[in-house]
């Protein structure tokens, strides 16, 4: 959803496309850029990118708020493409043709399997230990230190971005969350203009309290769900 499809939303929501609403579109804006704001920091939605391995990663092209996880981008026996002086290969992968067949190498077949047995323990022990690399994140500078031992040659980055416009949220739920934010903001700000001067002996009121009280409570109600449902195993920007 763009800009425009927000402001039109809440034009609905609150006119129902009948009256005229006292602000303007940029103020609506404003309001919706707001509301992103606040809802951003309980965003909980990662991406991916995979980067060539460095110890130091500049991120300021990348829009990120928090890294979560910082992955190994290709396993321990490496692939193909990659060159062979980068690529750690298990010493016993290229016996294992050995072990299948019924004829020849029968000697020492037993010390085979049994060190081929160790060597995947190991690796499975090594994986588990070290498949997320240690990294920090300096937000200030943009830059990401990851501290890794054997150097692949490319890593996976998972991260939150940073929303810098409502077109780039994606998931259903988020805009939602962002529509009934930007709604509960605009009936707040206008429940004060509304209310802003007292009639007295008039044949009709404005209708400012009443907006004005539902703006706050749909806004507490909505700022409680965020506090409650936050993921807090995800950083905070």
């Amino acid at each position: 959803m763009d800009m425009i499809d927000y402001i039109n939303e809440i034009k609905l929501e609150l006119t129902g496309n009948l009256l005229t609403l006292e602000i303007t579109d940029d103020t609506l804006e404003l309001v919706v850029n707001k509301a992103l704001r606040e809802v951003q920091r309980f965003i909980d939605t990662t991406k991916l990118i995979t980067v060539p391995y460095s110890q130091c990663i500049d991120l300021k092209d990348s829009k990120v708020s928090s890294v979560v996880r910082v992955y190994r981008a290709t396993g321990y026996l490496g692939s193909p493409s990659q060159d062979a002086t980068d690529t750690q290969v298990d010493p016993m992968y290229a016996m294992q043709w050995q072990m299948l067949t019924g004829s020849g190498d029968i000697y020492n077949l037993n010390d085979w399997i049994m060190n081929y047995s160790a060597w995947n323990t190991v690796l499975q022990i090594r994986n588990t230990t070290s498949t997320d690399l240690s990294f920090k994140q300096d937000k200030q500078a943009e830059k990401l230190y990851v501290n890794c031992i054997d150097k692949p040659s490319s890593i996976t980055i998972e991260f939150i971005p940073k929303f810098e416009d409502v077109s780039e949220i994606t998931s259903d739920y988020w805009i939602d969350i962002l529509i009934r934010m930007s709604i509960a903001i605009t009936k707040i700000t206008l429940g004060r203009i509304r209310s802003r001067y007292v009639q007295s002996n008039a044949l009709w009121t404005q209708d400012g309290e009443t907006l004005l009280e539902e703006g706050n409570k749909e806004l507490d109600s909505l700022r409680e769900t965020l506090r409650v449902n936050a993921q807090l195993m995800f950083p905070i920007d």
